[in-house]
C-alpha cells in the first residue's frame, strides 16, 4: 500500500475534496428512490432505516463538526439534514397506515438516542468524545450500509431485487472508493480498514443486482394453465 500512497500523496487534496463533493451529492441519492415509490404508490417494500439514519447521523456529525471547529463539516451535514428530513417527509406520505405507526416507534426511539448522544456529548471531555462520537458515527454508518443484507435471504428467495434501494447502495459505494482512496493518500490505516469494509457491503449488494432483476418473475396464471391442460 506504501506504492500506492506515494503515487496519490500528491492529490491529497484533490482527492478530499472529490470525496467531499461526492458525499454531499450521496445526500440527494434518495431522490430518485423517492421518484421510484412516488410511482409505485407506496414505500412498504423499501426499508426506512436509510433514511431514518440518515437523520441521526447528520445530526451527530453536526455536533462532532461543533466540537472539532469544523465549519464545512457543519455546513454540509446542515445541508444532509433538511434532505434527509424531505425523504423520511415523502416516505412517511407513500406510507401504509399500519407502516406509519410503525415509523412513529421507529422515530420516537431515534430520538430519545439522539438525546442520550447529545446529552453525553455536552458534559463529556472534548478530547474523549471527538474520538468516542466519531466511532458511533462510523459504526452507525457501517449498519446502514451492510443493513440491507438482512433482506439477503428474501432476495435470494424471490429471485429479486425488489425493495433494496440501489440509487443509495450505489452512491455509497462511490462515497467509500473515494474516501479510501483519500485514505491511502493520507495514510491512514484505520480510515482505509473502516472504507474498505463499508465497500466490501457495497459491492456484495450490487452483486445482488447482477444476478436478479428488480421485479419478481410473474408466475403463471392458475386458471391459464388449466385451461391448457384441457
Amino acid at each position: 500500500m506504501d506504492a500506492l500512497s506515494d503515487l496519490l500523496a500528491p492529490y491529497t487534496d484533490l482527492i478530499g475534496q472529490i470525496a467531499g463533493t461526492i458525499t454531499t451529492l450521496q445526500f440527494l441519492s434518495g431522490f430518485f428512490l423517492l421518484n421510484d415509490i412516488r410511482k409505485k404508490g407506496c414505500s412498504d417494500v423499501y426499508p426506512v432505516g436509510p433514511f431514518l439514519g440518515g437523520v441521526a447521523l447528520t445530526v451527530m456529525s453536526v455536533k462532532l463538526g461543533q466540537i472539532m471547529g469544523d465549519q464545512p463539516m457543519i455546513k454540509v451535514n446542515i445541508i444532509g439534514f433538511a434532505i434527509n428530513t424531505v425523504f423520511m417527509t415523502g416516505f412517511y406520505y407513500y406510507a401504509s397506515n399500519e407502516k406509519k405507526t410503525q415509523m412513529w416507534a421507529k422515530i420516537g426511539y431515534v430520538s430519545l438516542f439522539l438525546m442520550a448522544v447529545i446529552t453525553y456529548a455536552n458534559f463529556e471531555d472534548p478530547e474523549k468524545i471527538e474520538f468516542r462520537l466519531g466511532m458511533l458515527i462510523t459504526s452507525i454508518l457501517i449498519w446502514l450500509v451492510g443493513s440491507p443484507l438482512l433482506n439477503l435471504p428474501n432476495v435470494i428467495k424471490k429471485k429479486s431485487t425488489e425493495g433494496m434501494p440501489f440509487p443509495i447502495i450505489f452512491a455509497g459505494q462511490l462515497v467509500a472508493t473515494a474516501w479510501t482512496l483519500y485514505a491511502i493518500a493520507i495514510r491512514n490505516h484505520v480510515m482505509v480498514f473502516q472504507n474498505l469494509f463499508l465497500w466490501t457491503l457495497g459491492a456484495i449488494q450490487l452483486a445482488m443486482f447482477v444476478l436478479y432483476p428488480s421485479k419478481p418473475a410473474k408466475k403463471p396464471d392458475a386458471k391459464k394453465s388449466s385451461k391448457k391442460e384441457n
